[in-house]
């Protein structure tokens, strides 16, 4: 009895593969060829509080889980989307968020830790 797919399958698998990480490798060329003119000396040399860090780090895990969002339901609908792009952006929102959870558990426990010293 052959296996499921035969040396073809596994072959087209492969291949498959090789064209999902050409791909994956000239997209991030591509977004650090856009990202790397935006930084600007000004506003990178330009101190800023905490509050306005946690606000612009939740804007941006926000701005990726609304993107992933909006990838998903372009797909369902069937729109020309590609699949690979949206795991991706999928998964960079889960990561993000995961991010944000644990620095928020990082916060928590400091507090605490402070409100429970001795005065």
């Amino acid at each position: 009895m052959s296996a499921i797919g035969g040396v073809g399958g596994v072959d087209r698998v492969m291949a498959l593969r090789a064209q999902i990480l050409e791909r994956n490798s000239a997209l991030q060329r591509a977004n650090t060829a856009a990202a790397a003119p935006a930084v600007d000396s000004a506003t990178a040399a330009a101190p800023t509080s905490f509050a306005d860090t946690m606000q612009n780090a939740l804007a941006k895990v926000n701005d990726g889980q609304q993107r992933a969002t909006a990838l998903s339901e372009q797909y369902e609908r069937g729109e020309t989307i590609d699949i690979a792009k949206v795991m991706l952006a999928r998964q960079e929102a889960s990561v993000g968020f995961e991010a944000t959870m644990q620095v928020r558990n990082k916060i928590l426990s400091a507090y605490k830790d402070i409100m429970s010293m001795p005065v």
